[in-house]
Parts: structure tokens; sequence; C-alpha cells
């Protein structure tokens, strides 16, 4: 066939983060956040459960107080909040287990299995090359004007956070607490 379902109509927004979450907490209040202001904006149901949203997530462990990053092990296709908090911590706790028994942590792709409450093995990726860090020819770069984006900054409604901190003084004043 030559039909790629992959481009089935259907847009693909992906959000790569820098590596600066230091806990599944974390990850967990971030995604939550961000899932709060798509849903907001309408730009997505945000269903993990129907596939609209997902998270993959790379967790490396290092020494308290080191620069270097560990090697990163990729948790694939997570689909609720709750399976990623899970396998954010589980993987902390199996990469530091590893190390303290003297093992080294491989670059692997794992997956989660919610029955069992633990990342399975899927498939090694050893080269850069396996993460595909390459252009897709059919994509052109896409790159904004800071001027662009500060126009579309500027054209969104009032986000849920500003929002709650904004009315969360006369709501306090109204019932005498929150």
């Amino acid at each position: 066939s030559l039909i790629d379902f992959n481009r089935s109509g259907v847009p693909l927004m992906e959000i790569v983060t820098e590596a600066d979450m230091r806990s599944a907490e974390e990850a967990y209040e971030y995604l939550t956040k961000l899932h709060t202001i798509l849903r907001y904006l309408g730009v997505s149901t945000g269903n993990m459960e129907e596939g609209a949203m997902r998270c993959e997530v790379n967790i490396s462990i290092r020494p308290r107080g080191s620069e270097t990053y560990g090697t990163k092990v990729e948790v694939k296709n997570l689909n609720s909040f709750r399976s990623v908090r899970l396998a954010i911590a589980y993987e902390i706790e199996r990469q530091a287990r590893l190390l303290s028994e003297g093992g080294r942590v491989e670059q692997v792709t794992m997956g989660w299995d919610e029955r069992s409450h633990r990342t399975v093995f899927q498939r090694t990726k050893e080269e850069a090359q396996d993460y595909r860090y390459f252009p897709d020819p059919d994509l052109p770069p896409l790159e904004p004007s800071r001027e662009w984006v500060e126009q579309m900054r500027a054209s969104l409604p009032e986000l849920p956070a500003a929002k709650t901190a904004r009315l969360a003084p006369d709501l306090i004043a109204i019932t005498g607490d929150l």
C-alpha cells in the first residue's frame, strides 16, 4: 500500500522540552497544565486514551552535583498521566538500582506495562541514526519570526493559570477562603 496513515490529514504537534524536569511529579504537573491549556484553547481534546495526546519520556540519572547526564532510556507511547508518573518513577529507581549494583544503563527504548507497573524492553538504539535525527524532506523547517510569535501571543485569550490568579482574590473576598 502507498497510503501513509501516519499523515492521514490529522495534524501532529510535537512538543519537546529541555532536559530540565527532575521528578515524575514535576513531569506530571507539566503535562496536566499543558493538557488544560490545549483543551482550553480548543486545539486538542487531549484525550490520551483516544490517542489525541501521547507522552514519550527520556530518562537519565546523574550523580548529585554532576553536570553530565547518564545514558538516556526512552519510554514510549504512555497514554495516561498516571502511567507517565509511574513509568518515570519506576525507571528512575530501576536505573539507580542498576548503577548501585555496578551495572550500566544501556540506551534502549522501553514500554510501560500497566499490569505489572514496570518498564519493559522494546528495542536497542545504539546510534544517533536510530533516533532518525534528519529532517523530513516533505516538511519544510518552520522558523517563525519573533514578531509573528509575539503577534500570536497577543491574540491568545487569557490562559487558565492567569485567569485563576486574577479571579482568586475576588473569590476569597466572597467566600472568605479558597
